[in-house]
């Protein structure tokens, strides 16, 4: 949640950091605030809102210039979005900046009232704040202020500090939130992620848990607890800011859609040598998933569904078992692990709190991870025992779409190499899977180019309320996914059913012009969902069917038709996805709702 850039050693520290909080606004964009060094003073300026509010303040009563500073773009969680509550906290001595939660705040606060300090927000930060402005004036130094500050604090963090009488250099700290140094040309940068700070610099270096990060204009320092120095690997972010920028679409949603045949191959292309699927140069050997004997996925949100049609492709195709669990629950159910067993870590960001305690809950039990990330460096890749990344660029909206995409790819790999490795399909059926999954570019291309229809469709329910998504099998899964979209970004109740449990209650819900949504795309379910889908049209609803091309009986059970073409069960899901992306979207737009940053939600959940 919440973005953090900070800047040393610039000539106008006030345009770095506004341009770094507007790419960083998919973090959270409840409130926004900045801190800078003027004649060696801090002052602030944060109002709740969105950057072009702060942009009018700066506007009426400019800054002088400055060369050191930090920002941040709130997603509230301890307190309302209010100008009081806006990051950054501090007063006349330090200033800061936190993505995270401090969980034992409240204990803090309590002593630091003991102590003397008076309180204005609800937020947890300001505890932190006051924690550290009493040790600083304890210790006189930053560093032993930091170390501790450090000692006494639980919960997840990302901090940048300035300190009064070091106006010449940045604090950072982190733990389970992610924390970057960038590190420029006479300037150096603190960051939530590189979308910040790529204007400038596309070197970095990742800062790991409780480290101390020293931030000048020709010089960063990186300190364990101990205070000693630790050398640090310099990393190179292989995209540029022409990559984070819209390029001609009116929204980076669409455009994320539009690359999803881009990113397939990105994704999977890398993993095809002479033909077959193979793992082994990312450090996943054959012999390590034949021993796999059950899987269990672990994923939040859209990874979960992911998760689930992985689960669908690895059982039909390899024969494996294979669970799928919500995070949340799976870290705090105390789960029974098995000899044998393989924890899948699924995570767009890879720095998704729960996913992160799920993982490290699999490794202190001894069973093996297997992270499928897209951010190259992040804390779920760095700790799980395999990484298998979805290269499928950066992705800008908050609401999910060509990673979710690749997510389907990977898992489709994992599936062939699993089915391969236990001989439960054949050479000839493999190599016909394989062969027909490479032509998915090609066929979502074509199905973009309909995108009219979606449209249309989106324009004819733009004033429903509440709508049903149906499915069976994969086409469940799908509809789960299709509902969340357009949850997220249009605000319209809409709930996703197994067609076959209609009966068992969720049908007295329909009623005449009921809008549902059918996706019927598996050929051996589809009778048994045209007779669903008859069962809600008799009730009055009014169905949108997506089906593959000639399917039969659509003129009595459809008003509405989005046909795909016609491949093998196991494909569909990357077909069916696109119209339902493009559903969301078009509602979205229809409605006059703010796409790429829908209201309360962010990018990447780094808190509970």
């Amino acid at each position: 949640m919440c973005g953090i850039v900070g800047v040393v050693g610039s000539p106008n520290a006030t345009e770095v950091l506004i341009t770094g909080l507007r790419k960083l606004e998919y973090r959270g964009y409840d409130s926004i605030g900045l801190s800078v060094f003027l004649e060696g003073k801090i002052q602030t300026v944060k109002t709740k809102g969105r950057i072009d509010e702060i942009q009018k303040k700066l506007d009426e009563h400019p800054l002088p210039l400055a060369s050191v500073g930090i920002g941040h773009t709130r997603w509230a969680t301890h307190g309302e979005p209010s100008d009081i509550n806006s990051h950054p906290h501090g007063n006349h001595r330090i200033s800061i900046v936190h993505n995270g939660i401090i969980e034992n705040y409240i204990p803090i606060k309590e002593r630091m009232i003991r102590k003397g300090y008076a309180f204005e927000t609800q937020t947890d930060t300001e505890a932190l704040a006051k924690l550290v402005d009493y040790y600083f004036v304890q210790k006189g130094t930053p560093l032993e202020a930091i170390k501790k500050v450090l000692e006494k604090i639980r919960g997840s963090f990302a901090v940048g500090i300035m300190f009064v009488g070091f106006p010449d250099e940045l604090y950072a700290i982190r733990k389970d939130s992610p924390l970057i140094i960038g590190l420029g040309k006479d300037m150096n940068f603190v960051a939530s992620d590189m979308t910040a700070i790529l204007k400038y610099t596309r070197d970095y270096i990742l800062l790991e848990e409780n480290e101390i990060a020293i931030v000048k204009k020709d010089s960063v320092q990186i300190l364990d607890l101990d205070l000693e120095e630790i050398t640090k690997e310099i990393q190179h972010a292989h995209w540029d800011e022409q990559t984070a920028e819209k390029g001609g679409y009116p929204h980076f949603m669409l455009k994320e859609i539009h690359e999803q045949p881009k990113s397939f191959t990105q994704t999977v292309s890398p993993r095809l040598i002479d033909g077959n699927v193979s793992f082994e140069g990312e450090g996943i050997s054959d012999e390590m998933l034949k021993g796999v004997v059950r899987i269990t996925m672990v994923a939040c949100g859209t990874a979960m569904h992911a998760a689930m049609v992985g689960k669908s492709l690895i059982e039909k195709m390899a024969r494996v078992p294979v669970d799928v669990d919500v995070a949340s629950e799976f870290r705090y159910r105390d789960p029974v692990f098995l000899p044998g067993d393989l924890v899948v870590i699924v995570s767009q960001s890879g720095e998704t709190a729960d996913t992160l305690a799920a993982l490290r809950l699999a490794k202190r039990n001894h069973v093996p991870t297997l992270a499928i990330v897209n951010v190259v460096g992040s804390s779920i890749a760095r700790e799980a025992d395999y990484v298998l990344y979805t290269w499928a660029g950066l992705e800008i909206a908050v609401a999910s779409t060509k990673a979710f995409f690749v997510q389907m790819a990977v898992f489709f790999l994992l599936a062939l190499k699993l089915a391969e490795l236990r001989q439960s399909r054949s050479e000839e059926e493999l190599g016909g899977l394989l062969e027909d999954f490479l032509k998915i570019p090609d066929l979502v291309q074509h199905v973009l180019e309909h995108h009219g229809d979606c449209k249309l469709f989106a324009s004819k329910l733009q004033n429903s309320h509440n709508l049903l998504y149906l499915g069976r099998g994969l086409d469940y899964s799908l509809s789960l996914e299709s509902s969340l979209k357009l949850k997220e970004i249009s605000y319209v109740h809409s709930e996703a059913y197994p067609a076959g449990e209609l009966k068992h209650g969720t049908i007295s819900l329909i009623t005449k012009d009921f809008p549902v949504i059918a996706l019927a795309t598996q050929v051996d379910l589809y009778e048994k969902m045209v007779s669903n889908i008859k069962e809600v049209k008799a009730r009055g609803a009014r169905v949108l069917l997506v089906c593959r091309e000639n399917a039969p009986y659509i003129q009595d059970v459809a008003d509405m038709v989005f046909t795909l073409p016609d491949v093998r069960n196991e494909l569909m899901p990357f077909l069916s996805i696109v119209p339902m992306q493009l559903f969301a979207y078009y509602s979205s737009v229809l409605r006059g709702c703010d796409v790429d940053k829908p209201r309360n939600l962010a990018k990447s959940v780094t808190v509970e």
